[in-house]
This record gives structure tokens, C-alpha cells and sequence, in this order.
């Protein structure tokens, strides 16, 4: 309907012990590959696919809040998605919560 918000819902997507600091992992949340970060025990989630050339972000290294792709070394901030190098470069990035133990993702 027209001028209807769809409101995304939250999907479990591992748990909080699945994820180390200074970790992260790709997950699938409805249909789209998400790479999930664990920053200091906050969690955080963007879109897996580098705006370069499509490396998996979920396999780079994480420095701090900076993730790092594996394959040409693009680097994204996971809070924001912003390239701290080009800020004209931003990833998506979707609402984390935890409930219990489960870490759950928002994507529309």
C-alpha cells in the first residue's frame, strides 16, 4: 500500500558464543549474505560484498572497528559502513540485537 512502512523483522542468526571478539562471519538473512562483526562484545552487521570488486568481508580481518577484504584490502567501518579511505564509498548496515544468547539481524 502506498505510503506503508514495512517494518524488517529480526532473524537469530548464531549465537553470542559463536562470534569471538575481534571476529567475523557471514550469515544469510533473507537471502541477502550479511557479514556480522563482533567488536568488543557489541555486534554489528553490513552488507558481506565489498563495493570494489565483491570480496567477502565476512573473511577479512577486523582491526578494531575496520574491517579489512581479503581479496584487494577495500576497508569499511563496521558501525557506519563507511570507507575510512574514500567516504564517498558506503556499505549497508542492518540493526543487530541480542536476545539471550541469540545475536538477530533486521533485513528488509
Amino acid at each position: 500500500m502506498k505510503g506503508m512502512t514495512v517494518m524488517a523483522e529480526y532473524r537469530s542468526v548464531m549465537q553470542k558464543e559463536d562470534l569471538s571478539p575481534g571476529e567475523g562471519k557471514t550469515v544469510m538473512v533473507n537471502g541477502r549474505s550479511v557479514a556480522i562483526f563482533n567488536v568488543e562484545g557489541a555486534y554489528y552487521a553490513i552488507d558481506n560484498t565489498c563495493a570494489h570488486r565483491g570480496g567477502p568481508l565476512g573473511e577479512g580481518d577486523l582491526e578494531g572497528d575496520i574491517v579489512t577484504c581479503p581479496w584487494h584490502y577495500w576497508e569499511y567501518n563496521v558501525k557506519t559502513g563507511v570507507s575510512p579511505i574514500n567516504p564517498d564509498v558506503r556499505l549497508q548496515t542492518y540493526p543487530v540485537r541480542i536476545q539471550g544468547s541469540d545475536v538477530q539481524v533486521a533485513v528488509e
